[in-house]
């Protein structure tokens, strides 16, 4: 198969005409695919059914200590939950503080509560002249999404197969007061899927902020969501932290959005004790608890660590042929072309093809005039600009396995196409 770049101008024309003809004929069945957001399938959402039967069998609604999860208070969530997102989180429950279904939500509540409160007895940050904060790119439009909402300063880091470029990170947060915090997928990154090493972990730990309450918002959303057998592990930023003298410096978070219903899971915190205290302290004016009933009834379905690494396993079975599948469309008819590039992941929801550069506005809406709905170009950047304009976000997840490869099918006629119509205007 030829390269397109190896290719003469009347060999692309021609290229050119043949995918036209294939994109009208795809376009021509009215298609309504979506590959926009990673969301669980609903097999992979039947999974966690036994969870309502676990419910309604439940003829005792008391913790172990005899707390009745129908009342208020235990703000900081029952500690059989703290024990068992403890274990998933590689922390112990002392550290631990459990929250609602949504652990994005408590991000957004951390951020608004620096804003309007400050860290730990910090100059609350919206009486600073500036709030900046370090993206690793490309990365999670929603974390994105917080930071913007609130007017901080959002600075691009690129990201590296190890992780954030630490080199930029530590001159930045040692050198400017008013960087306050990062975002960090630490585990099978959104949207490449890369797993960060132990260096860049123990070099995360071991930074010297100028300001003081600097903040690592640590989302380990994938802790445990491996797709194959090989299951890298990284090590306990938190404990890390603690080691090197900076206990306060990390927010870890996880939830079982992807283990059992995102829309009604549980979520946590792993932090020091001064940051637990802190927060307990601004969480009693909110709340006068998290819903302990769905607390229970995790602990119950799921049990520990074992139990959750089972269910894991029966999600694996479901996704894997997904990313093998679409890995395989991308292999075939972009790489051997010389189109483009993705690194493969071994976990998590996503994968980031990066198509040539001032493509990926063009593909994806290619795509979705030929009915596949994707992420929109420039969706893993700050302020949704890709400075090159390449990356493009895949969620295989959602759609059933057939649907999928009619997607992967179209996408990569979009992107020969941008590929060749880039290439024509130097031609």
């Amino acid at each position: 198969m030829k390269r397109y770049d190896e290719m003469t101008k009347e060999e692309l024309l021609q290229e050119k005409e043949a995918l036209e003809r294939e994109y009208k004929d795809k376009q021509a069945k009215g298609l309504k695919l979506n590959m926009a957001r990673g969301k669980p399938s609903e097999e992979q959402l039947n999974l966690s059914l036994p969870m309502m039967d676990v419910m309604y069998s439940m003829a005792k609604l008391s913790a172990d200590d005899g707390t009745d999860c129908r009342n208020y208070g235990e703000l900081e969530g029952i500690y059989e939950a703290r024990k068992l997102m403890a274990e998933i989180m590689d922390t112990t429950p002392d550290r631990v503080i459990c929250f609602g279904n949504s652990s994005l939500n408590v991000m957004y509540d951390m951020i608004a509560r620096a804003m309007t409160h400050g860290i730990c007895g910090n100059t609350p940050w919206c009486k600073l002249d500036e709030v900046k904060f370090l993206c690793p790119v490309p990365g999670y439009d929603r974390h994105f999404a917080i930071t913007e909402f609130f007017g901080i300063k959002m600075i691009n880091i690129p990201m590296t197969p190890m992780g954030p470029d630490m080199d930029l990170v530590e001159k930045y947060v040692s050198e400017d007061e008013s960087i306050k915090g990062i975002w960090c997928v630490p585990k099978f990154s959104n949207p490449e899927g890369i797993v960060y090493s132990t260096e860049t972990v123990l070099r995360f730990a071991n930074l010297k902020p100028a300001a003081k309450d600097f903040r690592i918002f640590w989302d380990n959303a994938y802790s445990v969501h491996y797709l194959y057998d090989d299951k890298p592990q990284i090590p306990d930023l938190v404990r890390e932290c603690e080691r090197a003298g900076n206990p306060d410096m990390v927010y870890k978070f996880a939830s079982t959005s992807k283990i059992t219903f995102p829309g009604s899971g549980i979520s946590a915190m792993a932090v020091s004790e001064n940051n637990r205290k802190s927060i307990l302290e601004m969480m009693k004016i909110q709340t006068i608890g998290p819903d302990k009933v769905n607390q229970l009834r995790h602990v119950r379905f799921l049990k520990n660590r074992e139990g959750v690494e089972e269910q894991m396993r029966r999600h694996a079975a479901i996704l894997r042929p997904k990313f093998d599948m679409v890995e395989k469309v991308l292999n075939k008819e972009l790489i051997s072309r010389g189109i483009g590039s993705f690194f493969s992941p071994r976990g998590g929801y996503f994968l980031a093809f990066n198509a040539p550069e001032g493509t990926a506005k063009r593909i994806v809406t290619l795509a979705k005039e030929c009915g596949v709905t994707m992420t929109g170009a420039g969706a893993p950047f700050p302020y949704g600009i890709d400075p090159k304009d390449s990356v493009i976000r895949i969620a295989p997840s959602f759609p059933p396995l057939e649907e999928l490869e009619e997607a992967a099918k179209i996408f990569q006629i979009c992107a020969r196409m941008a590929a060749v119509e880039k290439l024509l205007e130097t031609a």
